[in-house]
């Protein structure tokens, strides 16, 4: 037993008093619904996607609630979207649709934390939200947390985590469980002051050979090492060899090759950073990747960042059109039908869908009433998420809103429920617990699975 377990064990025990009712009563509840993931890709639609105006439409709204998109068929009678998705449309039978995923803020910060960490911190605004180690891991850090050594990386952030103007968002990585279970980032947060973590990549200069010789070794991680000690982590040299197994191993760099593909299967994700992403991240977890976290956002032309689904319209830096021709850009609806519907799709002809769970969602929903710029505002009580694959049933509809899609009528879910869905999925128990940094045990998730959807 290494001295973390000990720590872990005899915490739980201290806390036994405190715990053991509500252990024994999820025990007496144990689920009879089992995942059957052993891969997660979270798509995280960064802004606040409009459930009005994509999967949670109410066409007999009045005029400035209802949408301007009309809704369609598909394959699934009864599920109806919105006729800018017609790809989508086709693979409805794989996928649950949760609408009424709800919580009480309004805010991006605080938000996007709830969503992946379960946790709620509002004093988390703009620029005062920086990650810390001080802060709980995200779910996929978590899962890391639980998952057996390997030379794959449990985790893997692509194309880069949420972050703008110096700041690289709370939750986003693994907070108080330290480096060792940090996504590997392919690249740093747009405009960052924080380099990305678990670099995957060499340098120009070193070369395999001399990478795994100790002094080229020494030199590649030499600042990072510092970083470490400068953010009190632990465990360097457990930490050297992850970092030396993930760079050096053929299978992870080969993983990140997507030029390998068939030109026609490149085409059908869509030739964009969202197609190349949510191939990339069917890639790697073919190879192992636990969990592959895809940040949907878009770099303006003036080079800042925007979460292209926070459509109030009239952003500047797009031009200041509408929220709706926002949603028609090649940044929103037009990539997503096509790269969501082809990862779809791809994990299901390989016969990896049951052992992939797919999710799908943002920090908050959009207000029922269409503002000034043809657009739609920030609203927690609603949103529309996605579930596929990884023994949640497809060709359904969990929970229900309002007439104007504004508050959940129907078996609402949390952010904690989300996240404890997604945890039973992966065979991970929300109810566990993890040490912060003076190995106080804290509980993974205070949500419920949601074991309707199994």
């Amino acid at each position: 037993m290494n001295r973390r377990d000990a720590m872990m064990r005899l915490g739980c025990a201290a806390a036994g008093g405190l715990a053991l009712p509500s252990l024994l009563e999820a025990r007496a509840a144990a689920p009879s619904k089992k995942g059957t993931a052993d891969s997660c890709i979270y798509i995280f639609l960064w802004g606040g996607p409009p459930q009005q105006d994509m999967w949670d439409m109410k066409p007999d709204a009045p005029e400035g609630i209802r949408s301007q998109f009309k809704e369609i068929d598909t394959v699934v009678p009864g599920i109806r979207v919105c006729d800018q998705m017609p790809l989508f449309a086709r693979h409805t039978d794989k996928v649950a649709v949760v609408r009424s995923l709800s919580h009480a803020d309004n805010n991006h910060e605080p938000s996007v934390y709830h969503m992946l960490t379960g946790r709620k911190d509002p004093t988390l605004v703009s620029p005062r939200n920086p990650r810390k180690r001080a802060h709980p891991p995200n779910f996929a850090s978590a899962i890391s947390y639980f998952s057996p050594p390997s030379a794959v990386p449990s985790n893997v952030t692509i194309p880069r985590p949420i972050g703008h103007d110096g700041v690289t968002y709370a939750g986003t990585y693994a907070g108080f469980l330290g480096p060792k279970h940090d996504p590997l980032e392919k690249l740093a947060a747009n405009k960052s002051n924080e380099p990305a973590a678990h670099p995957d990549v060499l340098p120009p200069d070193v070369s395999l050979t001399r990478l795994q010789a100790r002094n080229g070794l020494r030199t590649l991680l030499e600042k990072q090492d510092a970083r470490l000690q400068r953010t009190g982590g632990s465990d360097l040299d457990e930490f050297r060899d992850q970092a030396l197994r993930m760079i050096a191993t053929p299978t992870v760099r080969e993983a990140f090759a997507v030029e390998k593909e068939p030109d026609k299967l490149r085409d059908a994700y869509g030739r964009n950073e969202y197609g190349e992403s949510f191939l990339l991240a069917r890639r790697l977890v073919e190879r192992g990747v636990k969990v592959v976290s895809v940040v949907w956002l878009y770099i303006m032309p003036n080079g800042g960042v925007a979460n292209v689904w926070d459509n109030h319209g009239g952003t500047a830096g797009l031009g200041g059109i509408t929220g709706y021709a926002m949603l028609k850009e090649k940044y929103c609806l037009p990539p997503l039908d096509r790269a969501l519907s082809a990862l779809l799709e791809d994990l299901s002809d390989r016969g990896m869908l049951d052992r992939t769970l797919v999710a799908v969602a943002g920090e908050f929903g959009r207000t029922p009433k269409i503002n000034k710029d043809a657009g739609r505002d920030h609203w927690g009580a609603a949103q529309t998420a996605l579930l596929a694959g990884g023994g949640v049933r497809g060709g359904r509809v969990w929970g229900k809103t309002d007439k104007q899609a504004a508050y959940p009528t129907e078996n609402p879910v949390s952010p904690d429920d989300f996240l404890a869905t997604i945890y039973h999925a992966m065979g991970v128990d929300p109810a566990a617990m993890i040490p912060d940094r003076e190995n106080r045990p804290h509980r993974l998730c205070d949500g419920a699975p949601v074991l309707g959807l199994f």
